[in-house]
């Protein structure tokens, strides 16, 4: 471990300015920081707005269009999903948690039974269901600073999510070719890098980011046989919310490994006294 990823005391150093760090089976905080501020949560909105589309139990199947609704008119971004192509609504959702599509994830909310208001309306009671208390939504794609949360609402949000299947499978999927409208193809690829690395088991990822929310990143992920919630907000360097990642698993592992040792030592010396 590199000195300057930790302080005096063996605590990691981390950089993001909310995080949050849980045992999700007992419930146990290993790290915190600013954990119930209302943040900015840019595209981990789209945790919530494909677990409200599998909630309503749309057809996967049904094929969507892309429309100049689906265009970004809030900050401007680019897409690689040009208007007229259509993919499935699996598809969208694919792409939408892997690649943080904002257009499939707009048109995927515009197509709910009842359209964007009614989305909207699924979204905040599903948010009041989970008792999330930091958290509301005002659109599906995060694009927009008033969706905000807290890291220990995102903690529950993200425990959730890795209860759906389909959701665990895209947002740690590697990469997907999806065919556009002039009938090319585009190799989409994943936002975030830790789901390539054999260091992590990854079960829920996903990444966000506008100017408000700075870089954020949330995540389920085992460790040392547990699976722990690890949420970063509010990081500035592009790879600081990875950096600090980083520097969460080898304190763990280096807490596991103290705390083994410890294990044996106890045991060698009941057995000791014991003979």
């Amino acid at each position: 471990m590199k000195e300057a990823d930790f302080d005096s005391l063996g605590n990691p150093l981390i950089r993001s300015s909310a995080f949050y760090v849980q045992d999700v089976n007992t419930g146990e905080v290993l790290l915190e920081k600013n954990s119930s501020a209302a943040l900015p949560i840019a595209s981990i909105t789209k945790l919530m707005t494909s677990m409200v589309v599998l909630d309503a139990h749309q057809n996967l199947g049904e094929v969507l269009e892309i429309t100049e609704d689906d265009v970004d008119r809030i900050k401007g971004t680019s897409s690689h999903l040009t208007v007229g192509t259509r993919l499935t609504r699996e598809e969208l959702m694919h792409l939408a948690l892997m690649a943080s599509e904002n257009r499939a994830a707009s048109a995927l909310a515009r197509n709910y039974p009842g359209g964007m208001p009614a989305f909207l309306e699924a979204m905040n009671v599903k948010t009041r269901l989970l008792g999330l208390g930091e958290t509301r939504f005002y659109d599906g794609t995060g694009l927009t600073k008033t969706n905000v949360s807290s890291a220990r609402d995102l903690a529950s949000m993200v425990a959730n999510a890795s209860r759906y299947p389909l959701i665990r499978e895209f947002s740690t999927s590697t990469g997907y070719t999806a065919t556009l409208a002039n009938g090319r193809t585009h190799a989409f690829h994943n936002t975030n890098a830790l789901v390539k690395s054999p260091d992590w088991q990854i079960d829920v990822q996903k990444t966000g980011y506008i100017s408000e929310s700075g870089k954020c990143l949330v995540m389920q992920a085992w460790m040392g046989n547990k699976p722990l919630a690890i949420v970063l907000l509010d990081s500035w360097g592009r790879y600081t919310r990875l950096g600090d990642a980083n520097r969460i698993r080898k304190w763990l592992e280096a807490s596991l490994a103290r705390q083994q040792l410890a294990l044996n030592r106890n045991t060698n010396s009941a057995t000791d006294h014991a003979n």
